[in-house]
This record gives C-alpha cells, sequence and structure tokens, in this order.
C-alpha cells in the first residue's frame, strides 16, 4: 500500500518551496478534509495559486488534483475498516498458526522501530518524565487498556498520573484540572472515536495540554491538536487489526523513564510496596 500522503508531505517538506509549506501547512492544520476542498477554495486559504497546487501534487506522483483527492478517499476508507472489511483481504494460514501469527508480529514490531526515530523517543521520554507536568491517560474502545498499562506504571514511577475513565460525562471534572503543557496521551487507532477527538480540541483549546497522540498511518483527526504524533503499523494480516507494536512502545517508554532517575524510581516503588494492603 502507498505511503500515507501526510507521512510523504511531512518527509518532503525540506524541500518545499515558501509557496508549498503554506499548502502543506493548510493540509496538515486539517487532514485529510482541507483537501477534498475544491482546489480553488484550498488556493484562497493557502494564498497561493491554483496551479501552484497542481504542481505541489504532482510531486507525489499524482497526475492532478482530482488523483491526489481520491487518494484522500481513499485513506479515509482504510481508516475506517472494520474487521468484516479486513477479513475479504486477509491472508489465510492453513498449517502452523501460532509460529506464522507470530513472525507476522514480530515483523510488526521491528517496522515501529523504523518509523519512530530515537530522537522523537527521547523527546516524549523527557515529556512523560517531566514532575513538573500532570500525565493524563486515555484510549479507544480496545486500545485504552493498553493506556491504563502505561498508566498504572507510570504511577509507580512518577506521581500526578491520571487514567481519565471511558464515560464522557466524568471528563469535566479532568479537564478542569489541565495545567498549561500538561500532557495528555491519546491512543486512537482506525475507526476513530469522535469522542476523543472532543476531548482532544477542549484540552488543547481551552486547557492548553500537550497531546501525544499514538495512532496508525492513517493517521487520527486527533493529529491536528497533538505536539507528537506517533504512527504504528498494525496490520497483521488477519481479520483483526494488532496491537503489538503500540504495547512495545509502551513498555519502552516505561522502562525507559524509569531508568533516567532510577534512584527515584526505586524509592517511589519502595513506598508503594510498603503501602500496599496485604489480603
Amino acid at each position: 500500500m502507498p505511503v500515507i500522503l501526510s507521512l510523504q508531505i511531512n518527509e518532503k517538506s525540506k524541500d518545499f518551496t515558501t509557496a508549498e509549506r503554506k499548502i502543506a501547512a493548510v493540509l496538515l492544520s486539517d487532514y485529510p478534509f482541507a483537501g477534498l476542498e475544491t482546489i480553488h477554495v484550498l488556493a484562497e486559504r493557502a494564498h497561493v495559486s491554483a496551479p501552484t497546487i497542481t504542481r505541489f501534487v504532482q510531486k507525489f506522483n499524482c497526475n492532478g488534483y482530482q488523483e491526489f483527492q481520491r487518494c484522500l478517499i481513499s485513506e479515509l476508507k482504510e481508516g475506517q475498516q472494520s474487521p468484516i472489511d479486513l477479513r475479504r483481504r486477509s491472508m489465510p494460514v492453513d498449517d502452523g498458526f501460532l509460529q506464522t501469527f507470530l513472525k507476522r508480529s514480530s515483523e510488526v514490531c521491528m517496522r515501529v522501530g523504523e518509523g519512530v526515530t530515537d530522537d522523537q523517543f527521547k523527546r516524549i521520554s523527557g515529556m512523560l518524565a517531566d514532575r513538573k507536568r500532570n500525565n493524563y491517560h486515555i484510549g479507544g474502545r480496545i486500545s485504552d487498556a493498553i493506556s491504563q498499562y502505561l498508566s498504572r506504571h507510570l504511577r509507580q514511577i512518577r506521581n500526578h498520573v491520571y487514567h481519565l475513565p471511558s464515560d464522557p460525562e466524568v471528563w469535566p471534572e479532568y479537564l478542569l484540572r489541565i495545567r498549561s503543557r500538561d500532557i495528555v496521551v491519546m491512543l486512537d487507532f482506525r475507526r476513530y472515536e469522535p469522542r476523543l477527538l472532543a476531548l482532544a480540541e477542549r484540552a488543547e483549546d481551552e486547557c492548553g495540554a500537550q497531546i501525544i497522540l499514538i495512532t496508525d498511518k492513517w493517521l487520527s483527526p486527533i493529529a491536528r491538536h497533538a505536539k507528537e504524533v506517533i504512527a504504528l503499523p498494525i496490520e497483521s494480516g488477519t481479520a483483526w487489526d494488532t496491537y503489538c507494536g503500540a504495547l512495545g512502545l509502551i513498555e519502552a517508554l516505561i522502562t525507559h523513564i524509569a531508568e533516567q532517575d532510577w534512584e527515584a524510581t526505586q524509592q517511589r516503588i519502595g513506598n508503594w510496596d510498603k503501602l500496599r494492603l496485604n489480603y
């Protein structure tokens, strides 16, 4: 499958002209919907000419703006694929199912390392480890289990780590707590959840939070509100997307954060264990 256009735009950005950087900024600010406007509307928003946009999209092997839009529509459809849709094109395994499945999973995990640079990994670790900034965590229908895994470990490493409950009626309580530059970690994979997007908008616009988004290559709409975006591989070749790459990333973050100041981590875990109830 072709590389997602938003990722291509980021990769090529260093070679853009001034006009092309304006187009890229407008597209990424409301991706992919800004690119589904007419060429004249996009040109007006970016303060460039329509021919400039035509030349811009040709850099992504698109023979015109209409083909560029068809690519965006295809990405939107991919981002809404259900297990039923995925099963139609799955790769069957006749023998040795477990070994084949584990091999595919290991390949997914290795691709995580290709997509997350060491600089970004260290930057995000530093944000999560900064004890001056509170941490808030939440995920989607399935990925919230991974979000809880992250928050439970971080609570043993540092203070002021909160996991938001799934009930949106409780979210205002947490939004009232969030201060400027606090961290909100959100996991949102395809079949993206509108309620999480609404939460991200409020956390950024009204609270000044910095959002770390962990998503897939089709990019949750939350990306336009995120300070950091990690786009992970999730395709397993079966009816189910795999979160093994996400879990591997989370465990790496937990370990790295704990070891950055092991003396403080050790002391907190020791105090934590002393206060645990012995049943």
